[in-house]
């Protein structure tokens, strides 16, 4: 962790260090100043926040792997490889998401902006590479930006960037799981907070595993809001070959899952014995992706272990897509109450405003 700040929970005991950051606490955690080392004034900060032991990692896989219907959470998608990969499906043509959000966003800037305010903090949740952001920055003018991603080690690079091309700008980043909780610290909320979440990850939750985070990011919204992007129904063709390009970039995106639980619990999957699949659900309006056995298999971790039939499938991401009414109704649901969106031409993507 950057020795500049450190991030301590409420019970005064540091944080780790590690390279990802599963789910927070739900207390709500408050930066803390090492003595002798003030901030350089042209570097990002960048925070931690708590993690928990390696053994609730372990619980929390097993339990998945353990299901009558096995499946394993999307975050540990994400360690430095995936992340890259995941870059790398942005720029896939059948992947429209990223190309359709940023036309979006190229047109509509403006407007945005007039409807935000002046004198944000910007906070970019999911931030990635953080460009999604930073191609913003001319229109919205933040007085703070606020980089947080479950890939810390991805993050600090990202970030090192963006300061070096903003060095007027403070600068923060946060390693931390938000999936569980969206807790951030008070230091962090104090200039009208706008919460960014772009790319239409909030697909990755149950509409109910939503409505909680939205809840909770309009409660921590005071005087700003959340801008949002949204992937909306379309041909079930055009979502399938979004989420199962020709390249096979989605496919290895998918199965470099199994090499990072490999690394970080202890089991032992083989990539030669897994098939990247995906399908669009109609009746629950989601694409799944799932990692399929092509043989009998065993599969060992600590304490544990697990017989798959040859066909047999890992369920390791669900993306919900939307209508505008439905997702204004779920925003409705969460208490933001104020809200206006802009849509491409052909109605594929949104991008909604919603008052805290």
């Amino acid at each position: 962790m950057d020795p500049l700040l450190a991030l301590r929970n409420t019970t005064g005991i540091p944080t780790g260090t590690r390279d990802t950051s599963p789910a927070g606490s739900s207390r709500r955690p408050t930066l803390v100043g090492l003595p002798g080392r003030p901030a350089a004034p042209l570097q990002p900060q960048f925070m931690q926040n708590k993690l928990p032991p390696e053994t609730a990692t372990l619980a929390e896989v097993t339990a998945g792997l353990l299901k009558a219907r096995a499946e394993v959470a999307p975050k540990y998608f994400y360690d430095s490889l995936g992340s890259h990969l995941f870059e790398a499906i942005t720029e896939l043509p059948e992947y429209y998401p990223t190309r359709t959000e940023a036309a979006i966003f190229d047109l509509h800037a403006g407007e945005m902006a007039e409807a935000i305010g002046c004198g944000m903090t910007l906070i970019d949740l999911g931030a990635g590479n953080c460009a999604k952001a930073v191609r913003l920055f001319p229109e919205f003018r933040p007085s703070r930006y606020v980089a947080i991603d479950i890939s810390v080690d991805f993050l600090r690079e990202a970030l090192a960037g963006v300061q070096r091309a903003h060095p007027a700008l403070n600068v923060t980043g946060l390693g931390m799981d938000f999936a569980n909780a969206l807790v951030l610290p008070n230091e962090l909320l104090r200039e009208r907070p706008v919460f960014f979440y772009p790319g239409s990850s909030i697909g990755n939750f149950t509409p109910e595993q939503a409505s909680r985070l939205l809840a909770s990011a309009r409660e921590q919204a005071r005087g700003g809001g959340m801008l949002i992007g949204v992937d909306l129904v379309k041909p079930t063709h055009l979502l399938e070959s979004a989420y199962d390009d020709a390249l096979g970039v989605t496919a290895a995106f998918n199965r470099n899952l199994l090499p990072h639980l490999n690394r970080r619990i202890g089991t032992d999957f083989r990539l030669p014995d897994w098939q990247h699949v995906a399908r669009f659900d109609t009746e629950q309006s989601r694409i799944e992706m799932h990692l399929q056995a092509v043989r009998e298999l065993d599969v060992r971790w600590p304490g544990h272990s697990r017989r798959f039939a040859a066909g047999e499938r890992i369920h390791t991401e669900s993306s919900y897509k939307y209508t505008v009414a439905s997702f204004e109704a779920l925003l409705r649901e969460s208490g933001f109450r104020q809200m206006q969106h802009w849509t491409d031409p052909q109605g594929w993507f949104a991008v909604f405003w919603a008052h805290g």
